[in-house]
């Protein structure tokens, strides 16, 4: 599905169309994750869940810092 970018007062939006909105069942006020990987950009349901696992995996990065940069020679 191509989807054009439009100027929405000073910013910049995608309009999603009803049929993409009700596929990935998402009304208006729902918030979403954009997240980038190799093969492109994926759109998701906010999760608490998510958050909350990308909040620990950040802690333990921070914690092991010294031992993840060892072990990524």
């Amino acid at each position: 599905m191509k989807l054009k970018l439009k100027k929405i007062g000073n910013s910049t939006g995608l309009i999603l169309p009803k049929e993409l909105l009700a596929r990935l069942r998402l009304e208006e006020g729902d918030e979403v994750v954009v997240s980038e990987s190799p093969s492109g950009f994926a759109v998701s349901r906010d999760s608490d869940t998510m958050e909350r696992g990308l909040e620990i995996a950040r802690k333990a990065m921070k914690t092991y810092h010294n031992a993840l940069k060892e072990l990524a020679k």
